[in-house]
């Protein structure tokens, strides 16, 4: 069960790193290994994570911890459930459209 992620615009890595119970030097770690989370930088170079990336820890975190995946093989789930996700239905039988 992942935890509730607050409503708000933007959370610092020690915030983050609380909800996903993991220490900011692993979370640091996974903005090298996983392209797609690369969190904003304030001014002073403050990490501010979005929703979205904080959502993106959390599924990482189930994938390396609950499910026991590598670093190479929760990427690779990543890639699969975002390429699921971007596939679009077109609500049609597309063989009986053809003929």
């Amino acid at each position: 069960m992942s935890p509730k992620i607050p409503d708000k615009l933007f959370f610092k890595i020690g915030e983050v790193a609380e909800l996903a119970s993991v220490e900011q030097h692993v979370l640091r770690y996974w903005e090298d290994e996983f392209d797609t989370l690369q969190p904003n930088k304030n001014r002073s170079g403050q990490r501010l994570y979005e929703k979205k990336d904080v959502e993106l820890i959390l599924e990482i975190q189930r994938l390396l911890y609950s499910e026991k995946y590598t670093i190479a093989g929760a990427k690779k789930r990543l890639k699969e459930s975002k390429n699921k996700r971007a596939q679009l239905s077109l609500g049609f039988d597309r063989e009986s459209f053809l003929d």
